[in-house]
Order: structure tokens, then C-alpha cells, then sequence
């Protein structure tokens, strides 16, 4: 049985671990609150980028770009993962990367954005191609390198297809794990809102449908024409959806780290409450059996 000083040393450690996840929670919520408000700003953005370019790959020829061009299956893939750079934020790049396992071979290439993943692919020895660091805020200067590489590679016949596995937010409570193609653009990718871009209303890569081409193209002009205006967007499309998906992940690592660590303090404060109760049975039980040897002392002089 546990004596009275052992339990005010636990109450003690207790209550500075409290303090600890009570600052981190405090932190974590500065910058959630700038994190989500920065991701979902963008997704109107995202959103008409999507409906015009499914515009413009119907008035220009198909394949006229070459981030365009399906490559077939023979080639390698390459899996961007955007992890998060410190841990303490529940389950979230558990769940990602268990996803990504299970999405991927033992020829797919990585590149990974942050801590986390990196060391999940070194410690898998999985084929690190590279490794980018992204600082808090996000700024669209930093995730154009990163998109811009993964360009070069599609471009340059290294790898057939892109995908970006990375975590969608939906609100404070609820953030998921997706993996979206993001090369070659494939006409069923333009033609649907992604997940992300409407704040994750739907699961599981479920399409929703867009108007029909000619609502969506209505007052639509393209000057000089639809393949010149194509080879300019289609980069910037991809560069922005790297970011938007970058912007996903950032505001679902700071909601997960608040929630976390209010979890964390909630149940500190509770172990606190139970310590208590028990160091004041003990004291109870410790006065009663002094007061009891008093009085059977006492009634032995008489």
C-alpha cells in the first residue's frame, strides 16, 4: 500500500505533466485556428481551377499536354506522403501511414514532406527519392518546389503515375487519410470536386458531380486558344493542388495535437481528482489508527 509521501510526489508529477499538455493545447489551438482558416480559404480557388480546366480538356485535343498523357502500368510509381514534423497529434500519422502501406509495392519511390514519414520509409527501407521540409504557416513559394519536382519526374519518363497520400480536414473532430492521383490528370479526376476541395463532405474517393459542360463552360473564352491557356494552367493546376493538399494536412495535424492534448490534460486532471481521494483515505485511515493506539493506550494506564 502506497504511503502518503509517494502519493503527493504522483500528484505533483501529475499536475506539472498537466501543465505541460495544458501549454501544448493552448498552442496547438493559436495554430489551428490560422491553419484551418488558411486551408479552407483556398478550396474556392481549387474548386474553380477544377471546373475550368475540365473546360479547357474538352475544347483542346486529348493528350495535348504531357501532363496529360497516361503512361500505362509498367513504370514506377511515385507516392508523395506529407506527414507531420512532430508527433503528439492522436492517430493521424498512424492512420496515413497505414494507408500508404497498404496502397503501395516494393517499387514504388517516395518523397516525403516531414519527419514523421521520413523516418516511416527509412525505417521500412522503402526507396527514398527525396525529402522536403515545409515551415509553419505553409507558404504557396515552398510547396511549388515541391510539386515542381515531382513534375520533373513524370516529365522526364522517371515515374508514370504521382499520387499524394496526406490527411483531409473536416472540422476540428474529424480528419481522414486519402491518397489522390495527382499525375497524369486523368479526365475523371477534372471532372469531379475532390474530397479535400469540399471540405471532406464526401468519403472514399465518392465523386460528386459536377454541372454539366455546358453550364460549366458558359462565357468561357479562351484567348488565343484552349492549348496555349492549357499549357499555361495545367502547371499551376498541379502546383495548387499540392498546396491545398499541403494546407489539408497542416490544419489536420494542429486539430489533431489540440484535441490530443486536451485529451491528455482532461485525464490528468482526473488522475489528480483520484490520487487526491485515495491520499485522503489513506490520511483518514492513518489518524484514525493513531487516535485509536491514544485511546488504547489511555484505557491501559487506568
Amino acid at each position: 500500500m502506497p504511503n502518503t509521501r509517494d502519493i503527493r510526489r504522483r500528484i505533483k508529477s501529475v499536475k506539472n505533466t498537466a501543465q505541460i499538455t495544458k501549454a501544448m493545447q493552448l498552442v496547438a489551438a493559436s495554430k489551428m485556428k490560422k491553419a484551418q482558416d488558411q486551408a479552407t480559404s483556398g478550396r474556392p480557388y481549387a474548386d474553380l481551377m477544377n471546373k475550368v480546366l475540365v473546360n479547357l480538356k474538352d475544347q483542346s485535343e486529348d493528350g495535348s499536354h504531357p501532363l496529360l498523357q497516361e503512361r500505362g502500368e509498367e513504370g514506377k510509381e511515385l507516392m508523395l506522403v506529407l506527414g507531420t514534423d512532430k508527433g503528439l497529434c492522436g492517430p493521424l500519422n498512424t492512420n496515413l501511414l497505414r494507408d500508404v502501406a497498404s496502397a503501395t509495392t516494393e517499387d514504388t519511390i517516395f518523397v516525403t514532406v516531414g519527419v514523421k514519414a521520413r523516418q516511416y520509409i527509412a525505417r521500412t527501407k522503402r526507396d527514398l527519392l527525396a525529402d522536403f521540409s515545409v515551415k509553419d504557416p505553409v507558404s504557396f513559394a515552398e510547396s511549388k518546389v515541391i510539386s515542381k519536382f515531382v513534375m520533373e519526374q513524370f516529365l522526364d519518363g522517371k515515374v508514370s503515375r504521382v499520387r499524394v497520400a496526406f490527411t483531409n480536414f473536416v472540422n476540428t473532430l474529424s480528419q481522414y487519410p486519402m491518397i489522390e492521383t495527382l499525375l497524369p490528370i486523368r479526365p475523371i479526376d477534372l471532372g469531379r470536386d475532390k474530397d479535400f476541395v469540399g471540405m471532406g463532405a464526401k468519403k472514399d474517393g465518392e465523386a460528386v458531380e459536377l454541372a454539366s459542360t455546358e453550364n460549366a463552360g458558359s462565357g468561357y473564352i479562351f484567348e488565343p486558344d484552349a492549348e496555349v491557356v492549357l499549357d499555361q494552367i495545367v502547371p499551376q493546376y498541379v502546383n495548387y493542388q499540392v498546396y491545398q493538399m499541403v494546407l489539408e494536412s497542416r490544419a489536420s495535424e494542429h486539430s489533431a495535437r489540440m484535441v490530443a492534448m486536451k485529451s491528455a490534460t482532461d485525464n490528468a486532471k482526473q488522475l489528480i481528482k483520484d490520487l487526491t481521494l485515495e491520499y485522503n483515505k489513506i490520511r483518514q485511515a492513518s489518524i484514525t489508527n493513531e487516535l485509536l493506539e491514544i485511546t488504547t493506550a489511555m484505557r491501559a494506564l487506568e
